[in-house]
């Protein structure tokens, strides 16, 4: 009796032993998922943002973002924006932010492409120099936004209409109208024209844009400006460098909605045999014509074939 009850014990111990290696080396499916972290991925975005280079231009580069929501991505590009802000490690060696240090969004709010900021008052702690450019990399970084159209500045609550160093009176609201980088050459007040045109910038290996805001009394129209400037020497003494060659021949052009057909003659190929167009050339081109003309297509063309098209999305 006693050695059927001792063979009993051992049986029941030995096929719990061997549940209990099936568990282990098999776990089921509820143990296995518990045991697995939550992975969450960041969508990061490429995004424009304008900063101070070197030569203490206002110029167009990129920055990475994680923001789809555009007052969210605007008060992520503001922080960009803001010496010593957040972001600061994420801006590339010899360029800077220009909103002065300490200063803080204390609302901030988007409503039918109006975005209204408000600023503590660290906001005017600019150099005199560099106050318009303040204005100037704001608006443009901001109205890269596709939802963004127009802005207006307050500081702790009061619209800034006037700044303060330099006495210039500012819009009701700030547009890309209001220019950047801007170069007169007037002969008198009258039929003024405004047209910005991107030249390149080199840093190393790194290709960005300088957009210079001509003000004059040419009588011509605004895309035969930009071609005719970019196809110009270019211009080494100020940094500001041009790829379009001489040879270039804009043959016509024909404006729709939202969008620009050029055609142009074979010389605008970098690459005659791969029909080719400069990344610097079209992007030099295109910017011109989406900030003077408002436009967000542009199809470059040669001989009635459409050879690329610029878009951009942000």
């Amino acid at each position: 009796m006693l050695k059927k009850n001792a063979l009993r014990r051992i049986m029941v111990s030995s096929i719990a032993l061997f549940i209990v290696g099936i568990l282990y080396f098999f776990p089921d499916n509820k143990t296995e998922e518990s045991i697995t972290p939550n992975v969450s991925y960041i969508e990061v975005n490429k995004t424009p943002i304008y900063l101070i280079n070197k030569d203490n231009y206002v110029v167009r580069t990129n920055i990475a973002t994680t923001n789809k929501d555009p007052l969210n991505k605007a008060k992520e590009l503001l922080n960009a924006l803001t010496i010593d802000g957040d972001k600061t490690e994420y801006i590339l060696k010899n360029f800077k932010p220009i909103i002065p240090k300490n200063t803080k969004v204390l609302d901030i709010s988007l409503k039918d492409g109006l975005l209204k900021i408000n600023f503590s008052k660290e906001f005017l702690n600019v150099k005199k120099d560099d106050e318009e450019k303040l204005i100037e990399a704001i608006i443009y970084t901001l109205t890269e936004i596709k939802d963004i159209k127009e802005i207006m500045i307050f500081i702790e609550e009061t619209k800034l209409d006037i700044l303060p160093q330099n006495k210039i009176i500012l819009p009701n609201t700030l547009t890309r109208d209001f220019g950047i980088n801007k170069v007169y050459d007037l002969t008198n007040l009258k039929n003024t024209t405004k047209t910005t045109i991107y030249y390149v910038g080199k840093e190393n290996d790194l290709t960005y844009y300088i957009p210079i805001t001509k003000i004059d009394n040419k009588t011509n129209n605004k895309v035969e400006i930009i071609i005719n400037e970019l196809k110009s020497s270019p211009i080494y003494e100020t940094n500001l460098i041009s790829y379009l060659a001489s040879s270039v021949k804009l043959l016509n052009y024909e404006a729709l909605e939202n969008q620009i057909e050029l055609s142009f003659n074979n010389e605008i190929f970098s690459d005659f045999k791969e029909e080719n167009i400069q990344e610097e050339v079209k992007y030099s081109i295109s910017l011109s014509l989406k900030d003077s003309l408002k436009v967000e297509n542009v199809i470059f063309k040669v001989n009635d074939k459409i050879i690329t098209t610029f878009k951009e999305n942000n």
